[in-house]
């Protein structure tokens, strides 16, 4: 045990598992107070800033005056731990309707979305199926697969995302042209699909351009939220599917501007 400037008594050799443990704290949470991870996890408020600083280099959390979040916001995308648990249940069913949309024999992109992810436990009494995407959870599941030509798009790694992105990627996008694509963004207005990122906005325009059937794959919780960048048009896509928790005054404007609005049953 050795002591810390600041007077805790902390085994300094392993503030990489106490910052792994403060994002998972974080990320199960939502946001949290520094007082909060002072009381959870025995240590100074200098200490609990310092972890925080190295957590927000990294992408996992977001720090604000008095706390941290692991939540998205207009210009700040979760980390992939967070989403990965949010919306479980919606995601589900978004997946579920998608399913449909594809026939054995078929070529499928997926995006870094976990709305996207949650296909993937549904292909198995489907294939043969020809998958590209640049999202290592999804590519790490279909290599588990049979009668599943994967294509993993790479590109520059993001931790924060878990993915491939970047001009690398988006190239290797673009020399494709799949059946469908399944995708999602953090924000939906009546009219736009928006992301705070511009790298994975770039990635995604790609994706777009490569595949015949482009569906979009929204819970009712991203028609509520906004994002700096601007992907594309609603009517870009040629079925937007959100769940039947969205309201239907939500519903409602993007039918109205032209969308082809499908309602996934939870």
């Amino acid at each position: 045990m050795t002591s810390d400037v600041d007077g805790d008594t902390t085994e300094l050799s392993r503030p990489a598992r106490r910052q792994a443990e403060i994002a998972a704290y974080v990320v199960k949470h939502g946001s949290v107070s520094a007082n909060d991870l002072v009381e959870a996890f025995g240590v100074s408020v200098m200490t609990v800033h310092r972890d925080l600083d190295e957590l927000e280099r990294q992408g996992v959390v977001r720090k604000y005056r008095g706390g941290v979040s692991a939540q998205p916001t207009s210009v700040f995308e979760s980390n992939v731990a967070y989403r990965l648990n949010t919306a479980t249940a919606e995601k589900a069913a978004l997946a579920r309707h998608a399913r449909a949309m594809i026939e054995p024999g078929m070529s499928v992109m997926l995006d870094d979305s976990t709305s996207a992810l949650a296909l993937v436990d549904l292909f198995e009494d489907i294939t043969p199926l020809t998958v590209a995407t640049n999202f290592l959870p999804a590519i790490s599941k279909l290599t588990e697969l049979r009668d599943i030509t994967l294509l993993a798009l790479g590109g520059l790694y993001s931790a924060t995302h878990d993915s491939f992105g970047g001009m690398p990627c988006a190239e290797a996008v673009e020399a494709l042209h799949t059946d469908l694509l399944f995708c999602s963004v953090s924000a939906v207005s009546a009219t736009h699909a928006f992301h705070q990122e511009e790298e994975i906005v770039l990635v995604k325009r790609a994706m777009l351009r490569s595949a015949k059937t482009k569906v979009l794959l929204v819970d009712h919780g991203k028609l509520q939220r906004t994002a700096l960048h601007r992907l594309a048009p609603l009517t870009d896509f040629d079925v937007v599917v959100v769940d039947e928790k969205t309201p239907e005054d939500l519903i409602k404007p993007l039918r109205d501007n032209g969308a082809t609005v499908e309602v996934a049953k939870l």
